[in-house]
């Protein structure tokens, strides 16, 4: 596959390929995407008045492994990765993604970047690795906005998650071709994911105590008609994490700004996370 041009680059950290963009000036912002995304869903957020005005931000805007431009294949037969060149046209291996580990490559992301406390968006899947980031290092994140994430997979859930590869209309997996340059092996590795989610009760799983942990200011985010996650995981959320606020956005479902309620959601999230 041959990759077109971008504004980023490409770092092996944590021992994968990880693809991210540096945009502004300011206090770093890290901004993740959901599963199955990729850093280009944030295009309209970065350069956003509302990110840039004041005293702005630095946004940092990473392909989480396995996404996007951020390539982790697995060697066959071989403990540890192998490394597919930029360029080079060799459908790769993509190994499990799990939310603890991408965590993990994040804080490699920052230490390369010489960042030792940032504020976070992180949206669904994105704003799991957040938890996992303010649980395992509190003191490293000050503040985050968590849209549409969850501390444990509820019952609710793992039956869509578990289903979704084999019900993915044709559209649907015709956008992730557009997110994902490493074509159906990678695609086909994220939706293997997606079921193995079903059966993952070790990565997610928060309780109120471990909650407690977080020191940093915490806005959840989430719709009232969300079909995986509950209402009543987000207020138990706001309940255990110490500095936290929670916005229900009414008649909404799983990533519940998109479309029309975009710059309200860029607004409300700046406005946070600027104050103190």
């Amino acid at each position: 596959m041959t990759f077109t041009s971008s504004p980023g680059r490409i770092e092996v950290l944590n021992g994968v390929p990880i693809y991210f963009e540096v945009h502004g000036t300011g206090y770093p912002l890290l901004l993740l995407h959901g599963y199955s995304g990729c850093s280009q869903d944030w295009s309209a957020s970065v350069g956003a008045e509302t990110l840039t005005t004041g005293d702005g931000f630095q946004q940092i805007v990473p392909d989480m492994r396995g996404h996007g431009r951020s390539f982790a294949p697995e060697a066959d037969g071989l403990s540890g990765t192998k490394i597919v060149p930029s360029g080079v046209d060799v459908p790769p291996k993509f190994s499990a993604w799990r939310h603890d580990e991408s965590a993990g490559d994040m804080f490699a992301l920052l230490d390369h970047l010489g960042i030792e406390t940032f504020k976070g968006i992180g949206v669904s899947g994105g704003g799991n690795v957040l938890l996992h980031m303010a649980t395992k290092r509190p003191h490293r994140v000050e503040a985050m906005v968590l849209v549409s994430a969850t501390s444990y997979f509820p019952a609710q859930a793992r039956p869509i998650m578990r289903r979704y590869p084999d019900n993915l209309p044709d559209a649907e997996r015709e956008n992730l071709r557009r997110r994902h340059p490493g074509g159906e092996a990678q695609i086909d590795a994220l939706l293997a994911s997606t079921k193995a989610f079903a059966d993952s009760y070790d990565d997610m799983n928060f309780t109120s105590p471990y909650l407690g942990r977080i020191t940093a200011r915490t806005l959840i985010v989430q719709g009232d008609r969300d079909p995986l996650y509950p209402l009543q995981i987000s207020v138990d959320m706001a309940g255990a994490i110490p500095r936290s606020s929670l916005w229900i956005i009414p008649n909404a479902g799983h990533g519940p700004f998109l479309g029309q309620r975009w710059p309200e959601f860029l607004k409300t999230a700046a406005a946070f996370l600027g104050g103190s």
